[in-house]
């Protein structure tokens, strides 16, 4: 009779896969597409709106200015996130 010692090792058995998370996948190559405006279109057209209707509520042309001025300029953090 063997004993435990005189036996040979066997391979231990085989386990289940562990489920692995979702992997990443390469983005498709595709061009990249250019932005609708670019920042500094989209500044000026912030800045003209925010003038033209500061001047059509009865807005002096000088404080129309500022306040065109001070919506592109203020446009400006917000404009760059969400263009790029």
């Amino acid at each position: 009779m063997t004993t435990p010692e005189a036996r040979a090792p066997q391979p231990p058995e085989p386990q289940p896969p562990e489920p692995r998370p979702l992997e990443r996948r390469a983005p498709e190559q595709r061009p990249v597409e250019p932005p609708l405006l670019t920042l500094h279109a989209a500044v000026v057209l912030v800045g003209f709106t925010a003038g033209g209707l500061s001047h059509l509520g009865g807005v002096p042309g000088a404080l129309a200015v500022l306040a065109g001025l001070g919506a592109g300029g203020g446009a400006v953090p917000v404009l760059r996130g969400l263009i790029r």
